[in-house]
């Protein structure tokens, strides 16, 4: 240890230094050598990438040489089925040439087969002459050669002809008739080329083959796909391009459900003006949207409501003030939720006077009972009784509000109808009334017997008079029906009924005859038809909107997507709804735990839902029977398309077009009505013609059978005997 180590050492006795021993680093390593040109060589082979892997390396160099060694053993049959289906290449385009195929088409396309069929004839003989030709100058060639040189000639001939097929027949995309094709549909082709868009309108049988399309704007891409506007040649009509838009959808290679074809309409529009959009994919596969309520704080219910979005992802609104709401649909495709977002925009508006019957007796509506002005929820017959009476208790509120506005200034009351400042003024007693009914067949159908004013009749019968006339003449009052129906039939809603119903909302139902039940009579032959809605497309379905929407004032009905509304923004939508009505002081009734029982003037409504002046008795029983008799299916849709007609006989196929049926089961659906076929001469632009058809009087003489049946069965009363 140095001078200088014991020194710091003395310095700090507490490190532990036990012995410092003198040492010199000393690198031993050996000198790596040089790598030698000979590796050097083989290390750039093994790591270019430019040699294979089977010169790098002993494995794949066996595998090589295998692959190699099948490849020459099955060099022979590959070269064979080469030269196979080259010949059949060849022999199928000396078909096509010789039969003068494309001459044929061309002539077929253009209608004028029959004038050019000599040419194709003549040419077709031509043709075969030059292959008779052709094949004797290529025998005798054959024979010189065998002549001049021998077998050789002959074999190095094959020879050649084998490698020519072989290289026909490659399997190989773009070889003759083996040309590859694109995947998947025609869909954006007409957006590139006008001509392919006239095409689809010609194979759907929409124009003529002489005929074509205008293009008022060209194709244009709008939101997740594509829109053009045509016009269509003189005398066709938009409306029978929107009836057969199934076929066009065909003729453009997508599904129906992604084309939406509608008629221009307005000041820029005419009958045979198209407006068309093609989605890129299914518009309704897309996860579903929240309701935009969630983000408001309150609604005015004279807005309309948010109802959904349509196949372009536009925002489609619902009117309620000034009209009623029918939904209809088979279980679980979304009625309820569709109900109950017509009804989250008045729950938002403290001003609105809620109405809730629950004839589902689930926990739809159990939220809603926290903001109702009368709630209940059951479907036995003490709670349709109770529904009487809510109806009985409308009608009179009713009555009273237009007594009242008789004796409001034109500033208050301009018209015979609720305003909104109205609607808000307390002392005036006219707040938007909301009655929303959940099933509403169940009260309908009760057969309870009831006696009002001397009058016997079901349950059922009167909760159908007094919606009817709810639903004529309470909503420009303020009073408002929402009613949903899993059975939209017509023994369930009486026809005076629906048709007195503004806005329809059809989800999918079972067949056409359903979706004309909630949409309109002959709603399927203009294109709207609920039936084909995919059962996936959960709250899909058509609306008939009564009033204005953000597809257009003149748009007769939209697929719609309705909005997502669960069962916790329910909740909370309600709840928001309490605490606006709580805090302007218009919670009552039910919410507010007051279970007054309604003032009831049965004797005042009777008389306000019988008429006017009294008429004779047979008068009412054939009106009562008109409203109430619903003729089944096909038949009263054939009653319908012959109400103004004076023929006497009418052809099958006519009806069947008009109604959108198939001829055969539409046949054999009359004949179970009681109704058959016959034959009879009509005149066609052709001159005349015998072609099966149905007697109008058969027809009538049937319907009126079924009304009598119906009578009979329903036990109507004369008034007489009331």
């Amino acid at each position: 240890m140095s001078d200088q180590d014991q020194l710091r050492a003395g310095r700090d006795v507490d490190l532990p230094v036990r012995q410092v021993v003198e040492a010199e680093f000393v690198n031993d390593a050996p000198p790596v050598p040089r790598p030698s040109w000979r590796q050097q060589f083989m290390n750039a082979w093994r790591r270019s990438p430019r040699v294979p892997l089977w010169a790098k390396d002993r494995v794949h160099a066996v595998q090589a040489a295998k692959d190699v060694t099948v490849t020459v053993v099955r060099s022979p049959f590959r070269f064979l089925g080469a030269v196979v289906r080259g010949l059949v290449v060849a022999v199928r385009w000396w078909r096509s040439w010789v039969t003068v195929r494309d001459y044929r088409e061309a002539a077929e396309q253009s209608e004028k087969l029959a004038d050019k069929f000599a040419d194709i004839r003549a040419l077709t003989l031509f043709r075969w002459k030059v292959t008779g030709a052709t094949v004797a100058a290529v025998a005798v060639a054959g024979m010189v050669g065998w002549l001049l040189y021998g077998p050789r000639a002959l074999w190095l001939a094959v020879a050649v002809v084998a490698v020519a097929l072989a290289v026909l027949g490659r399997r190989r995309d773009g070889s003759p008739g083996r040309r590859a094709v694109l995947a998947g549909p025609r869909t954006l082709t007409w957006t590139m080329d006008p001509q392919v868009l006239v095409d689809a309108f010609r194979d759907a049988k929409l124009i003529g083959k002489d005929e074509t399309l205008r293009l008022v704007h060209r194709a244009t891409r709008q939101g997740e796909g594509w829109a053009v506007t045509v016009d269509l040649p003189a005398t066709r009509k938009a409306v029978d391009v929107v009836k057969n838009r199934d076929a066009l959808a065909s003729a453009l290679a997508v599904d129906e459900i992604q084309l939406s074809v509608e008629r221009v309409r307005g000041n820029g529009g005419h009958a045979g003006r198209v407006a068309m959009w093609v989605a890129d994919e299914d518009p309704y596969s897309a996860p579903p949207i929240r309701t935009p309520l969630l983000m408001v704080e309150r609604w005015d219910a004279w807005r309309p409501v948010p109802f959904g979005t349509d196949a372009r992802a536009r925002r489609i609104d619902l009117p309620l003030v000034w009209t009623s709401v029918l939904i209809g649909a088979i279980p679980r495709q979304g009625k309820t939720m569709a109900e109950r977002l017509a009804a989250a925009g008045m729950i938002l508006d403290p001003y609105v006077r809620l109405y809730v019957a629950d004839f589902k007796n689930g926990k739809d509506w159990k939220a809603a009972e926290q903001v109702a002005h009368r709630f209940m929820a059951g479907d036995d017959s003490e709670y349709v009784l109770r529904f009487v009476d809510w109806l009985v208790e409308l009608v009179a509120d009713v009555q009273a509000r237009y007594r009242r506005m008789q004796d409001l200034d034109d500033v208050t009351c301009p018209e015979s109808k609720v305003t909104p400042a109205m609607s808000r003024d307390v002392a005036l007693g006219m707040p938007i009334t909301a009655l929303v009914v959940d099933e509403v067949q169940i009260p309908l159908e009760d057969r309870t017997p009831v006696e009002v004013q001397g009058k016997k009749m079901t349950a059922g019968e009167y909760c159908g008079e007094l919606l009817m006339w709810l639903a004529k003449k309470a909503p420009a009052a303020g009073v408002i029906l929402v009613l949903a129906t899993q059975r939209p039939d017509g023994k369930t809603i009486p026809s005076g009924l629906r048709a007195v119903l503004g806005s329809r909302f059809a989800l999918r139902v079972m067949d056409w005859r359903d979706s004309n039940i909630i949409l309109g009579e002959q709603m399927n032959t203009r294109g709207y038809d609920s039936s084909r809605l995919l059962p996936s497309h959960k709250g899909v379905g058509i609306l008939r909107p009564d009033g204005e929407t953000q597809a257009g004032a003149d748009v007769l009905a939209l697929t719609v997507r309705t909005f997502y509304m669960p069962n916790e923004d329910w909740r909370e939508i309600c709840q928001r709804g309490r605490a606006l009505r709580e805090a302007e002081g218009t919670l009552t009734g039910h919410a507010a735990g007051q279970e007054a029982q309604p003032v009831l003037d049965h004797a005042a409504v009777a008389k306000a839902i019988g008429g006017g002046a009294p008429a004779p008795a047979d008068a009412e029983r054939v009106d009562e029977i008109e409203i109430e008799i619903e003729l089944p299916e096909p038949l009263a849709s054939v009653v319908d398309y012959l109400n103004e007609d004076g023929r006497d006989f009418v052809p099958s196929a006519e009806l069947a077009d008009a109604l959108g049926v198939e001829l055969t089961a539409f046949g054999r659906d009359m004949a179970k009505l009681g109704c058959g076929s016959t034959r009879d001469r009509v005149p066609t632009d052709d001159g005349v013609k015998q072609v099966r058809g149905y007697a109008v009087a058969d027809i009538r003489t049937a319907a009126e059978r079924h009304r009598d049946a119906a009578v009979i069965e329903g036990e109507v009363i004369d008034h007489d005997d009331r």
